[in-house]
């Protein structure tokens, strides 16, 4: 029998910590550890129970999601980060996927794809709202406004670099397995890599640093 995915969420409303509980108990796979109210309980409750995924809103009282998420990054990182919010601002986006997060959900997404999203972070792939994407993306296209990009060296492979073009486009491992004709686990491995050589935790920090340094562009993710 598979184990279940260990899930800890963290909601200031109570509404919604008990909807999205009772909502991902229907799902054998997925087993709720606990839920918490404010940043402080969540750190509490993430370094007593280590889940497998935190479930994080952005605004919460004591400490907000970006502490919450800085702080599990620095001392639990095999603890994936999902933020689920209503805040779709860059800024927000930005500075959660740098802190750490492996996902950006907002919470207007159906039951379906939240269980895919928690299923793909725990699987070591990230996730962005389709809302938010190409914001973020644009976002840094824009600050290196004035700056020379695409002529810095990447220190990437030629494969490496494939492999990072694709997770930009949302692929998952296995679809970027067969488009390049390999297997997930050496795909797994390319990733493992990157994040070694860029000094990342995630495929999205992975995306972000490659646009900054020229090595992907917006054209090539349409």
């Amino acid at each position: 029998m598979t184990t279940p995915i260990r899930v800890v969420i963290a909601d200031d409303h109570a509404l919604v910590r008990e909807g999205t509980s009772q909502l991902l108990s229907n799902h054998a796979n997925i087993e709720v550890a606990g839920t918490a109210a404010n940043g402080v309980d969540a750190l509490d409750l993430i370094a007593r129970e280590l889940p497998d995924v935190a479930l994080v809103d952005i605004a919460m009282p004591g400490l907000t999601g970006i502490e919450v998420t800085r702080e599990i990054s620095a001392n639990h990182p095999s603890v994936a980060v999902l933020i689920l919010t209503v805040h779709d601002e860059e800024a927000y986006v930005r500075a959660l996927i740098e802190a750490g997060a492996a996902g950006y959900l907002l919470k207007d997404i159906g039951e379906a794809d939240l269980v895919r999203s928690i299923r793909a972070v725990h699987a070591g792939e990230s996730v962005l709202h389709p809302d938010v994407t190409e914001t973020l993306f644009r976002s840094l296209i824009s600050g290196t406004a004035g700056v020379e990009t695409g002529r810095t060296d990447s220190p990437l492979t030629d494969r490496e670099l494939e492999v990072l073009l694709l997770a930009a486009k949302g692929q998952s491992n296995r679809e970027i397995a067969t488009n390049l004709s390999v297997s997930p686990r050496t795909v797994q491995s390319h990733l493992g890599n990157m994040f070694e050589k860029l000094n990342v935790a995630s495929r999205t920090q992975a995306v972000i640093t490659g646009l900054r340094n020229g090595w992907l562009n917006l054209e090539e993710l349409s």
